[in-house]
């Protein structure tokens, strides 16, 4: 049998998420699979004269990282239509969109991006009704956490510019998504994008039935132009669950880069909000456990339709008594003579629990998807008085309580909640292991986060569990197929506060390298 490589990579600190520490070696790769994973010098056999070798020194060769939350709607939303964020006044926005509307074609709703919320001026928001009365205006803030819109665009999309998040805005997403011409070249765009941050798998979240853009994702695959691989789940925004759609969707992606992954739904909101569900009221409102109203009869309900159609459920919960309370649908769905679920249900974000529940959890199987570079999105004296005012310092300690998922061998896999954050897996060990804030100084509740193994881990391995893929995908082990990522750095001996200067320096992707550092 010919035994010859195409790709040898060499390090001193190869992580392949089986062993208890890296160790100094190889890896072999022939095709699109690992044929070797070796400590000390390559053997002949697998030299040939078309062997590509690279030694990499003390950089960290790792498994591919699949993030398993994210919305590549949500980030190319950002990129559609005009771009306005070099507009300096309400004056040059409007004369920007008027130019970009004079190249569509007059039935097309005109969109743009960017534009810096402090530069508009109450009294200008009117402009846009005097310029174009019928035709639909969506101009998307660069703060992502408002819009201006006119009247014709609220009567057709139903959102506002105070609803103006996904869920809200899924009708929009229908002509976002099936503008081919700008989708198709933003798609492959993100996919290089991702491989760039070392990203080989994901789990994307999109609405109802994707508006269509599962068909181009069936034509890339077709011909062979994705370079990310792609589960994407169905969260029910404008219609109730559509089993039958998944049963579809699974049946139709059989191949290595496509899959069905089941449904998503949100239950609870920010505790930041008051809208996370609490088991005992808010310190600054001593009436209130929620300031939201949550349809936790239609959550059950899909869940369970769900489970029954052998389909997995992915629930996003945030305050201890939503947890608590997905934990309790959980437990009454199809499970085996371990007592563990049949189909690997997960839950979102977790960000203030009761080990209680995490217990439960850990003797379910119910799979944690945390967002370890949650951190970097505030700073710790502003988040400290949040927590302070809203749950108080007592229950404090049980905020991003990672380690005690650890402890009860709940499965930890890695999201970001794209694009609230994008993957910067260095960064996250910065965060999820450190415990800081972007700005540094003392770490948040340092008992409670992970270790670097087992952050690197919960990125490759439980990322790989959760997507169903842990036979093909995950680890560095031979006869599995060749996703890898090499970092420019030894993420286990870094010091923290140095971590974040470690980036990419590789990704391989079924055998092929699909990201080159400086190439």
């Amino acid at each position: 049998m010919d035994t010859q490589a195409d790709i040898i990579l060499k390090s001193h600190c190869i992580f392949t998420a089986t062993e208890d520490s890296p160790f100094e070696g190889y890896i072999a790769i022939t095709h699109n699979k690992i044929s070797a994973v070796s400590k000390g010098n390559v053997r002949q056999e697998f030299l040939g004269a078309t062997t590509e070798i690279y030694d990499f020194g003390e950089y960290t060769i790792s498994p591919g990282f699949s993030d398993v939350h994210c919305f590549f709607t949500g980030y190319v939303r950002q990129f559609a239509g005009a771009d306005l964020s070099k507009a300096e006044t309400a004056h040059k926005v409007i004369q920007t969109i008027k130019d970009y509307a004079a190249s569509l074609p007059e039935t097309k709703t005109i969109l743009g991006h960017g534009w810096l919320s402090d530069i508009i001026q109450s009294t200008e928001f009117t402009s846009l009704e005097t310029m174009f009365d019928k035709r639909p205006v969506v101009l998307f803030a660069m703060n992502n956490d408002t819009c201006w819109m006119n009247q014709a665009a609220i009567d057709i999309y139903q959102f506002t510019p105070s609803t103006c998040y996904s869920e809200a805005y899924w009708r929009l997403l229908r002509d976002i998504l099936n503008d081919r011409d700008f989708i198709i070249p933003e798609f492959c765009a993100y996919q290089k994008m991702m491989n760039s941050r070392g990203i080989t798998s994901v789990k994307e979240m999109g609405f109802d039935d994707f508006y269509g853009f599962t068909t181009l994702i069936k034509e890339l695959e077709n011909s062979k132009k994705l370079s990310l691989r792609f589960h994407f789940m169905s969260q029910p925004v404008g219609e109730n669950i559509n089993i039958n759609y998944g049963k579809k969707m699974r049946d139709l992606f059989t191949g290595s880069f496509v899959h069905f992954s089941g449904y998503n739904q949100m239950t609870d909101g920010s505790i930041s909000q008051l809208c996370g569900l609490l088991k005992k009221p808010y310190n600054c409102a001593p009436h209130i456990t929620c300031a939201q109203t949550i349809n936790w009869e239609k959550i059950r309900k899909e869940t369970y339709e769900a489970d029954a159609a052998g389909f997995r459920f992915s629930l996003h919960a945030q305050g201890d008594a939503a947890i608590a309370k997905v934990v309790d649908i959980y437990e009454k769905c199809n499970r085996d003579t371990n007592g563990h679920l049949v189909n690997r249900h997960s839950m979102t974000d977790i960000e203030f629990s009761d080990p209680e529940d995490l217990k439960r959890m850990g003797r379910l199987g119910v799979i944690a998807e945390i967002y370890p570079q949650i951190q970097s999105i505030t700073n710790r004296k502003d988040k400290i008085t949040m927590i302070n005012e809203k749950i108080g310092p007592d229950r404090s300690i049980y905020y991003w309580n990672r380690r005690a998922m650890i402890e009860n061998g709940i499965v930890i896999s890695c999201g970001t909640d794209l694009p609230l954050v994008i993957d910067d897996i260095p960064a996250s060990i910065y965060y999820g292991v450190g415990g800081y804030f972007p700005e540094g100084g003392e770490p948040l509740n340092i008992q409670n986060m992970l270790t670097t193994r087992e952050l690197m881990t919960a990125w490759t391995k439980g990322g790989a569990y959760n997507l169903y893929r842990e036979k093909e995908l995950g680890t560095l082990e031979v006869g599995k197929l060749a996703d890898i990522t090499v970092l420019d750095g030894n993420v286990f001996n870094t010091d923290m506060q140095d971590i974040r200067n470690i980036k990419v320096a590789m990704t391989i992707v079924d055998g092929k390298i699909v990201y080159k550092k400086n190439a």
